[in-house]
């Protein structure tokens, strides 16, 4: 079994959910080697997440924003933690309710996803720089 760890950084994304499997892959040539094993994707922050969908429609993405802000609204009167914003205690939830990892097979140098799944950056704030995600390939070599 071999083992490889990369710590990439995506660029900024607006407020929404976003398809980065491109952008994923693009920054690991080494799955390529992979005959079989696992990419875990994590994210380090506590207000985006990660989550696998749909890779066709971009309109399930919206309604995934839409659905999650009617879940988790802004200004609720009971949040405390409100010192960075509205969207910040909400980001917070949205995040721990998505997830900070995902887990996906490698098969013959490919990620072995189902043919319409992606996936997303789960970007909870209006404002950020970008994220930065830990992204370990464990797997037999070619």
């Amino acid at each position: 079994m071999n083992w490889f760890q990369r710590e990439i950084k995506l660029q900024a994304f607006q407020r929404g959910f976003h398809l980065v499997t491109k952008d994923i892959l693009d920054k690991l040539p080494e799955i390529r080697r992979i005959k079989y094993g696992q990419l875990q994707v994590f994210i380090k922050h506590t207000s985006a997440s990660l989550t696998i969908n749909e890779n066709a429609d971009p309109t399930v993405r919206l309604d995934f924003e839409s659905h999650l802000n009617v879940m988790v609204p802004e200004n609720a009167p009971y949040y405390i933690h409100t010192y960075e914003g509205p969207d910040d205690m909400p980001a917070h939830i949205k995040a721990s309710l998505m997830g900070a990892s995902v887990l996906i097979p490698i098969t013959n140098g490919t990620l072995n996803l189902g043919i319409w799944q992606g996936i997303y950056l789960c970007e909870h704030r209006d404002y950020v720089s970008g994220r930065n995600l830990v992204c370990t390939i464990m797997g037999e070599v070619m």
